[in-house]
Parts: structure tokens; C-alpha cells; sequence
């Protein structure tokens, strides 16, 4: 007779204690583990240069912000000017793509009757502005006026007809002031525009310091991340005794 000891069964492997037991699959070779590493790396790289261009890019942006802030400040006269000419380009670009769309295949009927009317006035309106700067600086201000107009009626128009509006108060409050800040604009245009020119120039500086302090916070959180993740690396290859010892 065979004794229970000498049935035969599973031998344990060599190097396992007795009365433990591997289960497949939950234990991961050095090679496998170099593997994983090597398919994380480039994905850690890849957004650690998107967090690097971030935070560049908000610097960059502060500081041009700044810049263009201190020049609308220090030469305001000068900065309307430039003002001006550029608003003349966009007439110009916009009327260009008006016309080009207004001769499309795909466009109906009736939009292309509207698309060259807004063109044909686009490219009007764009030439003028190069006669000099006054018609420039005029239609510019006027071109402000109607939009602070149009948009602070409308958004009051709305508010006052959705009753469970959110911020409803608010809502009125800011479209009565944009209406009124664009009659303004309207009557006054020439000391409106450079009393804006000047708002304008404060508010870069203040958005352009925004942008630069969100940089440096950036920056520092990407250096602290950075150093906490290399504190929590671990070797790829283990120091691990013999089998046979």
C-alpha cells in the first residue's frame, strides 16, 4: 500500500516556499516591466513639452499684452492710427471673402444677394478708411458704437423676456450699460475712442500681469511635479537572489 505522503501530485517549483502557490499572470518579469516603461516614456515626455509650451505661451502672451498696453498708454495718438489702418485691412479681407462666397456654387439664392451687398460695403468702407486717419478713426468708433449698441439691446431684450434667466439682474444691468455705452460711442466718437483707447491700455497691462503671474505659478507646480515623480521611480532591474542559492 502507498502511503497519502507518496500519491503522486504537483511537485512544488524550485525556489518557492512550500504551501504557497503562483498564480499566472501576477508576476512581471524585469523585461516586462522595461517594456511598460519604455511605452510610458514617451507619453510623460509628450505632456511634459505641452506643460513646458503652456506655460511659454501664457508668458509670451502677458508680456505682448503688457507691451501693447504700455505703447496705447505712452502714444495713444500713434496707437489709433495703427488702429485705424488695421480696421481698414479687416474691411478689406472681410469684403474679399464676402464677394468670394457670394459667387459659390453651394450658397443659396437669397444669402448671395446678402453676401455681396455686405462686400461690396465691406470693401467701401475699407478703402475709405485709407483716405486718412480721421475717416478711419471715425468708422472705427461708429463701427464700436453700433456693436455695444446692437449687443447691450439684445441681451437686455432677452433677459427681460426669460423670466428663470440665470443672473437675470445681471444680465440687464450690463446690456442697458453696453446700449448706452455705445450711444455714446455714436455721438462722441472721436474723444469716445480715445477715452477707450486708454481703457484699453489699462486693461492690457492689468491682463497682461494676469497672464504673466498664472506663468511663473504654472511653472512652479510643473518643476514640483516633475521632481516628485523622479523622488518615486523605482530601478528597472531588481536585485533578486538565485534560484539555486
Amino acid at each position: 500500500m502507498t502511503s497519502p505522503s507518496d500519491s503522486p501530485g504537483a511537485v512544488p517549483a524550485r525556489g518557492t516556499e512550500p504551501g504557497t502557490q503562483q498564480t499566472p499572470g501576477t508576476q512581471q518579469t524585469p523585461r516586462t516591466q522595461q517594456t511598460t516603461r519604455t511605452q510610458e516614456t514617451p507619453l510623460a515626455e509628450g505632456m511634459a513639452a505641452l506643460a513646458n509650451m503652456g506655460w511659454q505661451i501664457l508668458l509670451t502672451m502677458g508680456i505682448a499684452s503688457i507691451a501693447l498696453g504700455v505703447v496705447a498708454l505712452v502714444w495713444p495718438g500713434a496707437t489709433l492710427r495703427v488702429a485705424g489702418v488695421l480696421f481698414g485691412i479687416y474691411l478689406l479681407v472681410t469684403g474679399v471673402f464676402e464677394l468670394a462666397a457670394a459667387f459659390g456654387t453651394h450658397v443659396p439664392r437669397h444669402l448671395r444677394v446678402l453676401h455681396f451687398i455686405t462686400g461690396a460695403a465691406s470693401i467701401l468702407l475699407g478703402l475709405i478708411c485709407f483716405r486718412g486717419p480721421l475717416e478711419s478713426l471715425l468708422l472705427l468708433a461708429l463701427w464700436i458704437g453700433f456693436s455695444w449698441l446692437l449687443r447691450g439691446t439684445t441681451e437686455t431684450a432677452a433677459a427681460a423676456s426669460v423670466q428663470d434667466m440665470p443672473a437675470r439682474g445681471w444680465h440687464v444691468a450690463f446690456g442697458v450699460i453696453g446700449a448706452l455705452a455705445g450711444i455714446v460711442m455714436i455721438i462722441m466718437p472721436f474723444a469716445s475712442i480715445a477715452t477707450l483707447t486708454l481703457v484699453v491700455g489699462v486693461m492690457a497691462i492689468v491682463l497682461g500681469l494676469t497672464e504673466v503671474v498664472r506663468a511663473i505659478r504654472t511653472r512652479i507646480e510643473i518643476g514640483q511635479l516633475a521632481a516628485g515623480t523622479s523622488t518615486q521611480r523605482r530601478p528597472l532591474f531588481h536585485a533578486r537572489p538565485h534560484p539555486q542559492h
